[in-house]
């Protein structure tokens, strides 16, 4: 399970601010720091049955290599965000839903998808800055990323930060977000790249 916490950024300032601020030099993993491009790509049917089950499918270049994504079962409140993911590396930006068959979840994919022909829906282009902290009992990455979500009826910009939680607790990942939203007066995003470009498309519709 992927659980996380969003907050928007309101200027590049806040974002190099967040980038090289030592709030956290005292827990930050040696040589973790790390930049890359992200170029994503989300699939669906003609139709929107992967979205009407709420289900994403993405593939993203992820630097130089490339990873496939399913994230189902996706829930908010306020900035924590929490979803089921299953992630396989690939070879290129092409969908297959064959590669998550050995799953519970890929059987239901070949299911909602019927053979139909996945297209791409929309596209986002990330810049990311991260690194990743360790508490003693907890483990996180912080992701700034600034970008563009990219639809046929229209785009948005990208400028967030989010918190991952990779092992420990929620408790202490909310602790670590206060730290941030209090030092940066960062406001709660409450959608996902996907929930935007989906509202997106569904607007421009």
């Amino acid at each position: 399970m992927e659980i996380e916490l969003k907050f928007n950024i309101q200027s590049d300032r806040v974002a190099d601010a967040i980038w090289e601020d030592e709030l956290f030099a005292s827990m930050e993993e040696a040589d973790s720091r790390e930049e890359m491009c992200l170029d994503a790509r989300y699939y669906d049917t003609a139709d929107y049955a992967l979205s009407k089950s709420y289900i994403a499918y993405r593939v993203r270049k992820e630097g130089e290599r490339w990873v496939a994504a399913l994230k189902w079962r996706g829930t908010n409140v306020g900035a924590l965000h929490k979803r089921e993911e299953l992630c396989v590396p690939v070879y290129d930006n092409k969908p297959d839903v064959s590669i998550f068959a050995q799953s519970d979840m890929g059987d239901e994919l070949m299911r909602i998808t019927g053979g139909r022909e996945l297209e791409c829906i929309f596209k986002t282009q990330v810049h990311r800055k991260m690194f990743r902290i360790d508490t003693g009992t907890s483990i996180f990455e912080i992701s700034i990323d600034s970008g563009r979500i990219l639809t046929p009826y229209g785009q948005e910009p990208i400028n967030e930060v989010e918190i991952e939680l990779y092992s420990g607790e929620t408790d202490e990942l909310l602790e670590i977000g206060k730290m941030l939203t209090d030092r940066y007066e960062l406001t709660i995003a409450e959608n996902s790249k996907y929930a935007r470009g989906i509202n997106l498309i569904m607007n421009g519709r």
